[in-house]
């Protein structure tokens, strides 16, 4: 199997959805309620901190990579 880089932006887009999805679903079968508002500011603010954190590592990778000499291959 190839390693791959880790990617923490994609890893946190996935848990702030799950994490939408979780209480969407809690309110759909009525275990608990929820505002029908509060998905809304959790998805946006989850999507925004994980494109932050994923150009955040993207730039660490690129300057690790410059700093031992690894090709970038389409980069």
């Amino acid at each position: 199997m190839l390693r791959h880089e880790p990617q923490p932006g994609r890893l946190l887009a996935g848990l702030v959805l799950i994490t939408a999805a979780v209480l969407y679903t809690g309110d759909a079968v009525s275990a608990w309620s929820i505002p029908w508002w509060v998905l809304f500011p959790l998805v946006c603010g989850g999507l925004w901190l994980a494109a932050a954190v994923g150009v955040f590592g993207h730039l660490l990778r690129r300057r690790r990579r410059r700093r031992t000499g690894e090709e970038v291959k389409g980069c």
